[in-house]
């Protein structure tokens, strides 16, 4: 008899393999050979690795599934088609074609010949084994059977017998083990379900208060009743509360800084600084974040704004101007995005205007927030009698620009508002306002569900969000600065 790893190689002989080929699209590698499952995409953790912005992240992948492959689309945004059609999952024939995207890279998938299956190998001592098994166990014409054959027999049906009862006691308690622990598996999911739950309404009842007492300080402001105060301070009491009972829920879910690897919890972090419910996090937004994070290491561009900035005491001053907003000071790395801290960056014409400045205001956005346009408003070049170039006027209007956003078709989630700012009125709000108006509703996690931001808008968020992650602890990442954030 043939030992279990001679069983193995067997069937690993026996498993049919894909040679993959890419006809058609940038590649990390034109040919590969998988006995394994494998994925096909645009992320970093692909198997088959595509440098094309209409391929998805985890685009496709292609499954072994009781010895046949099988093409499977992930969700894709733009689809994958097998032989021309477009598909969810199916079997693979032995030799296709597919496309990622309908005018996207090409590949051909072909399934090498499954080897004949061998004959049944017998050992040269088999039939002497053959003839034993015979003679003590095979049919006996009766009166011919001697005594030593009968009690052979007798013996192996006992000894038998005591075996298939220990066995079918052994499978018993197996049983009662299993579905003792899938009972346990399946109270803690569901305690953790509702916990999810549970927290998420914790926080989306956080950031609606939020949002009150921003009413409510408006009113003071303006009228400065002490009955608002009063119902000011009564509800950043109860805010206090709901963000103790948040952090909680947090940690039991494993949200933690005790829990996460270093990286993950600074993403978890910047994402619940900038008003998202960190708990709810789409599986695919960490993954981003650290595909740009490997972008920013690979360029210099980074380092060089954010010594400009100390530099000309930018750092500083622009998160205080956030902070005197009730804005997380983090939103400094939009005028990075924007600018690079460049106050005399000009930006090309278009159909709003010229933008101007480190926070690039568009002529009708600078006069609106009190900011006055030069002579040279029309023409791509800098202009000192333009407030768009002083940095300081820039800032405050920029810091206010931002906080009205945030109280209004944001409602209180910092990442709209960075797409907001970058796709403009016309255009992201518009989709923004097609969202029930309530913090719950309209966050960034649900414009994401939408798959309808520009490739410009989606990488302007990101790229913003992964230099927050990386300022938290620059040296952490690789980089040769300090944290711009850490002031005195």
């Amino acid at each position: 008899m043939r030992g279990a790893s001679s069983i193995e190689k067997e069937t690993q002989r026996l498993t049919p393999v894909v040679i993959v080929r890419v006809e058609k699209g940038e590649a990390e590698c034109s040919r590969e050979r998988f006995e394994r499952d494998f994925t096909l995409g645009r992320g970093k953790y692909c198997d088959v690795r595509f440098n094309d912005h209409r391929v998805s992240s985890f685009h496709a992948k292609i499954v072994l599934e009781g010895g046949c492959w099988f093409v499977q689309d992930l969700q894709s945004t733009n689809g994958t088609y097998l032989n021309g059609v477009r598909i969810k999952k199916v079997a693979l024939p032995p030799y296709a074609t597919i496309k990622l995207a309908r005018d996207g890279p090409t590949i051909t998938l072909e399934i090498e010949r499954q080897p004949e299956a061998m004959a049944a190998e017998v050992p040269s001592e088999g039939k002497s084994l053959t003839q034993i098994a015979l003679r003590y166990f095979g049919t006996v014409v009766p009166g011919k059977i001697g005594m030593q054959t009968m009690l052979i027999r007798q013996a192996f049906k006992k000894v038998r017998r005591k075996h298939t009862q220990r066995y079918l006691t052994i499978i018993s308690v197996i049983l009662v083990l299993l579905l003792a622990t899938l009972g346990a598996l399946y109270y803690q999911s569901q305690r953790l379900k509702k916990m999810h739950a549970l927290a998420e309404d914790i926080f989306y009842a956080m950031k609606t208060l939020e949002l009150q007492i921003s009413t409510l300080q408006s009113a003071v402001a303006h009228r400065g009743e002490a009955g608002l105060q009063k119902q000011v301070a009564e509800k950043v009491q109860q805010q206090r509360e709901l963000q103790n009972s948040y952090s909680n829920f947090a940690r039991e879910l494993g949200i933690s800084q005790e829990k996460l690897s270093k990286e993950d919890w600074l993403i978890y972090k910047i994402a619940r600084l900038f008003g998202e419910c960190d708990v709810s996090m789409p599986e695919d937004f960490m993954k981003m974040v650290r595909e740009y994070i490997q972008k920013w290491r690979l360029s210099s561009r980074l380092q060089e704004a954010i010594v400009r900035a100390k530099a000309n005491g930018y750092s500083a001053k622009i998160a205080q101007e956030m902070l005197a907003n009730d804005l997380p000071p983090q939103f400094l790395y939009l005028a990075l995005q924007e600018s690079d801290f460049d106050v005399r960056r000009c930006g090309p014409p278009t159909s709003y205007g010229i933008a101007k400045g480190m926070w690039q205001f568009i002529p009708t956005t600078a006069v609106e927030y009190g900011l006055r346009t030069g002579p040279l408003v029309e023409l791509p070049r800098p202009d000192p009698r333009d407030d768009r170039h002083d940095f300081e006027k820039s800032t405050r209007a920029a810091a206010k620009y931002l906080r009205d956003l945030y109280e209004t078709e944001a409602q209180a989630s910092g990442l709209l508002v960075i797409a907001s700012y970058n796709w403009g009125q016309s255009n992201v709000l518009a989709l923004i306002r097609q969202m029930p108006k309530n913090p719950r509703e309209r966050n960034f996690w649900r414009l994401l569900a939408y798959k309808q931001i520009p490739q410009q808008t989606y990488d302007y968020v990101f790229y913003i969000i992964s230099a927050a992650v990386i300022g938290e602890n620059p040296r952490f990442f690789g980089f040769d600065f300090d944290s711009p954030l850490k002031l005195d």
